[in-house]
Order: structure tokens, then sequence, then C-alpha cells
């Protein structure tokens, strides 16, 4: 209920979201196993039970969704030799923000000779939502990493688009201290304008950037590009002493997306395959 102060109508601020998450894992008797849970406020992690490597890690927003003036953190280690699979419960959504923005941070870090693959489910964004997002990844020398960001502006199937609003993604990943991919993405405030345009998206809503970083990558672009198709294309560079794979995909809807997102991973992440919660 509105409070009267003055004369003026006054609304009391909303409560809103904080939550704070950080996992650690070794190599210990021949199988990656967990060393650290920390978790606080919103932010949950929990592990579905797996015979071998990779363990596996599930990202849940308790909240059930962001909005302007929340604030999620997720941070992972992955120790020498380990290897790890963090994905998330469900699709992100972020909803109309009143004022403010909603902001995650992500800090990734993986020892010599581990690896890691980041595959959080879809972000869904609402017409005149505000986000921000960053993500940090920290390599050894000869560590590995896939890592796949998914954003789909609206939900057509339940006619919604989201026409206005203010998105930004920010990537910095490093490896044995030198940055080897760094990139900001921001669209807004009229996002179904910039989306139209041909030399943008042509009118799709839907979009991933996948980044693998081994020295595996060149076999796989061939293979990978057949996957993606028209929607999108792939490049593969060398990186000091491993390559990078940066691969662009979008589409009509999520639906179409996942079509495409679902062989990728599969293909780029080996014998790991796609986490359990994946699916079409």
């Amino acid at each position: 209920m509105d409070m009267i102060e003055h004369g003026l109508t006054f609304v009391p601020p909303a409560q809103r979201v904080a939550g704070m998450a950080r996992l650690g894992c070794d190599k210990n008797g021949g199988r990656t196993r967990l060393r650290r849970l920390y978790q606080d406020g919103s932010a949950k992690i929990r592990m579905p039970a797996v015979s071998a490597d990779p363990l596996e890690a599930v990202l849940i927003n308790t909240a059930g969704g962001l909005t302007g003036g929340d604030r999620l953190a997720w941070e992972v280690n992955v120790g020498a030799g380990a290897s790890a699979t963090i994905t998330t419960q469900a699709c992100e959504k972020v909803y109309r923000a009143a004022s403010d923005r909603a902001e995650v941070r992500v800090k990734l870090t993986v020892g010599a000779g581990g690896r890691i693959a980041w595959l959080p489910q879809e972000t869904i964004v609402f017409d005149r939502s505000a986000f921000a997002r960053r993500l940090e990844l920290d390599l050894a020398a000869d560590a590995e990493a896939l890592v796949l960001e998914a954003t789909v502006f609206g939900r057509l199937a339940m006619g919604e688009r989201a026409a206005q609003g203010n998105f930004h993604d920010r990537w910095r990943i490093s490896q044995d201290g030198a940055l080897v991919h760094a990139e900001d993405f921001r669209i807004g405030p009229d996002i179904a304008a910039v989306l139209g345009r041909s030399a943008v998206a042509g009118g799709a809503i839907a979009m991933a950037t996948v980044l693998m970083i081994s020295p595996r990558v060149e076999a796989l672009l061939d293979p990978a590009r057949d996957i993606i198709g028209g929607q999108g294309d792939a490049s593969v560079w060398s990186v000091k002493k491993s390559g990078k794979l940066l691969a662009r995909l979008f589409a009509d809807d999520g639906y179409q997306l996942r079509k495409r997102l679902v062989p990728l991973v599969e293909l780029l992440n080996g014998r790991a395959g796609l986490p359990k919660l994946w699916s079409l």
C-alpha cells in the first residue's frame, strides 16, 4: 500500500535479490571431487550424482528471475587436473525494471591441466528490462574451457517481445596471464529496432556465443560449421600454445536456437556431452 508523506505519494522501495555462491573442486583419488561450497542469499548450487568426471554442478537462483537492483555472483575454481561442467536449473529470466538494472558477475578459474564447461541455459530478456553481466575466466597455460551464453529477447510463443530495454554482456578471458579474448555486447534502448537491421540479426531474437579454448579446436571447426548452418558461423585462431574457436549463432526463436546448440555442445564437449538438465 502507498504511504502518504507531506501530501505526496511515497512507494517504499521493493526488497532486492542478492546472492553469492562459490564452488571449488580438485582432482583426488583419480576423479574430480568437491573441495569447497559456499552459498548465500538466493544463489544455490546442487550437484547431481555422477559416476565419473566431469563433476557436474547446477546453479539455482531461488528468486525465480531478476529485475532492477538484483545482484548475483557465481565463482568456480577448478583445480589442477580437475574437470567440471556448470549449468543452470532453468533459463534465467530478466524482468522489467522499474529502476536500476540487474547485475550478474561470473568468475571462473582453472588450474594446470584442468577443464571447465560453462553451459548455462538461455537468458530470457523481457520488455523494458535492464541487465548487465560480467564473465571473467582465468586459465592456466594448458587448461581448457568451453563457454556458452545464449540470450532470447522475448518469448514469441507467449506473444512477448523485448522491444525496449538495455542489455550488456562483457567477457574477459585470460590464459597463462595473457588476455586471449575480450568482448562487450551492448544493445538498447530500442532492442527490437536494432535486432531488425539486416547487418545485426535480420529480425532474429535468439542468439548465442560459444567459445572454446583448446589445442583441439582446429579439427572441430568444419563439424561445428556444419551444425551452425547459414544462421551464424565459426572461426579458429592460434592462442599461445593453444587454440580458440569462436562461434556465433542466431535464430528466430529460442527453440530453433537450441536445436543447433544441443548438437554443437555435444560436439565441443566431447565425452562429457550435454549436462543432464539440457533437453529440447
